[in-house]
Formats: C-alpha cells, structure tokens, sequence
C-alpha cells in the first residue's frame, strides 16, 4: 500500500483499546511517523499493539509550528499519521490546524473515523428528536457559560456538550437555570471504561445526583441536554377575538385582557398575546 505523502487522520479509542479498528492498525505500522497529542500516551497506545513509530509532537501549544513541519515532511514523500489523545483529531482536541495546513498546501488529507464521544453518547441516549449541534466545552468562566447557554436555549435539537469533572456541578447548575429545570439530561460518563455511566433525569436533579456520589464526579463527560418541549399554539375562537377587540376599544390593555378573560374562558396568556398585536397595528 502507497501511502507517501498523504495525512491520515486516525481516530483512536476513548477508553477501550479494543475499539481500535483494523484500518487504523494497518496505517499505524505503514506510516513513516505518527504525529500525536501526547507522545507518551500514544506511546503506550503503539506499544500495546507491538507497534514501534517516531513520533512527533502536536498539541494546542505547538500546533502551527509543528504543523508546518509536518507539511515540509509530506512534501517531501513522507506518510504520517495524526492522532490525538482519544477519539478524533479535530474535534475538541487538536489536529484542525495541521488538516487546513495540509489542505492548503495541496496534500492528500484521509480520515479514518473510529471511537466519538459524542456518537457513543447519542447512540445510548434514547433522544429520538432529529439532529444534534455539538458545542464542545462551555466556557469556565460562569458568566461566559450562561450567556453561552442563552444564546442555546431555543436550538430545537438536542444539544452535546464536553465537560471536565471539576466543572460538571457549576455546569448542570447553569444549565437549569438557563435551559430549564424542566428538560431532560443525559449525563455519558467514562464511555468504554471500566466506571461507564448513562443517567437520565431532569435537569433540575442533575447537581443534587452528582453530589450525592463523589464518584459521579469523576472521570470524562458528554452532557446531552434534550431539546425543550415544544409549545402547543392556542387557538382563539372568534367571540373572544371580538370581545377583546370591543373591550380594547374602551379600556387599557391590562384591564380588556382581565374582562375578556372572565367574559369568554380564553385563555389569559393568549388573549395577552392577541392584545399586544392588536395594539401595535
């Protein structure tokens, strides 16, 4: 097999070594040098399967750098193998940086895909809404955090977060207050590993369930939040559209509304809703 001058892009296990695929074996021991997140983990990765690689190092630190350095490699007819820690390179983890270099540069760029956190986690979790939008890590700053659930709260699809364990209590807290106490949560933890959870529960009881376990604390987390209920449309019937309009006519917002409701059974939010628009136009 040829593989000079191209970049592969294998993913690797997120916890269990057996999920390694066969593909990314045969490219491992093919390639001239494996360029990987951390060069002791990966090491020990290689060695489990009596597989001995230079290897190089490209993490967020030296990304760019290394990254060039690997282009000057590909160029000159070498093969190599981008790896991160677990799972797949450039997603939440590095290796985006080396792709776009390789791409720009005009270099064969192949993927081999393998073990995601975040398939793992939707294929477990039970949500049968369409579509999923992957965030990642929130932000650590608390402030940062909620404002970048707000601007989440109305996505209509389920919702994938990455959390570290030192942040998941303030998180889930956010989440509730932001996204609603209400919606469902799917806490992933340690997917493939020994302690492997998958919870549900609303998110009003996630931080209570984590506290109650220092041990559900612990270890890597794919946070899936379920797309808020969708609301049910009123549908006001012709009456209550003309007593409110009679009303309004003759009294302040507030006080139609409060009659109309009395008057026609409508509901109060609706008829409020009705009221505000009739006004404007």
């Amino acid at each position: 097999m040829d593989h000079s001058g191209t970049l592969y892009v294998v993913a690797t296990p997120i916890g269990n070594l057996q999920d390694i695929s066969l593909r990314a074996l045969e490219v491992l021991k093919a390639v001239d040098v494996v360029a990987a997140e951390d060069t002791r983990h990966t090491s020990g990765l290689l060695s489990h399967f009596a597989i001995q690689k230079k290897l190089v190092a490209v993490h967020e630190h030296n990304e760019r750098r290394a990254g060039e350095q690997l282009i000057q490699r590909l160029q000159a007819g070498e093969s190599v193998a981008l790896v991160s820690d677990a799972g797949t390179p450039g997603v939440s983890d590095p290796g985006a940086v080396v792709v776009d270099l390789a791409h720009a540069a005009g270099i064969k760029v192949v993927p081999l895909p393998g073990a995601s956190a975040v398939v793992a986690a939707m294929s477990a979790s039970g949500v049968m809404t369409p579509g999923f939008q992957f965030y990642g890590f929130l932000p650590a700053s608390g402030s940062q955090r909620r404002s970048a659930l707000q601007s989440l709260a109305d996505v209509a699809v389920t919702l994938v977060f990455y959390e570290a364990p030192h942040r998941v209590l303030d998180s889930v807290e956010d989440m509730a207050t932001v996204l609603g106490q209400d919606r469902t949560l799917i806490i992933a933890r340690e997917l493939t590993k020994t302690f492997e959870t998958i919870h549900r529960l609303p998110l009003a009881q996630a931080k209570t369930w984590l506290e109650a376990d220092s041990n559900r604390q612990r270890g890597e987390f794919v946070l899936l939040v379920a797309p808020a209920p969708v609301k049910e449309a009123v549908v006001l019937d012709d009456e209550a559209v003309r007593v409110l309009t009679l009303l309004l006519a003759e009294l302040p917002l507030k006080q139609a509304v409060k009659l109309a409701t009395e008057i026609t059974g409508a509901k109060k939010n609706a008829l409020y809703e009705l009221a505000l628009s009739l006004k404007q136009s």
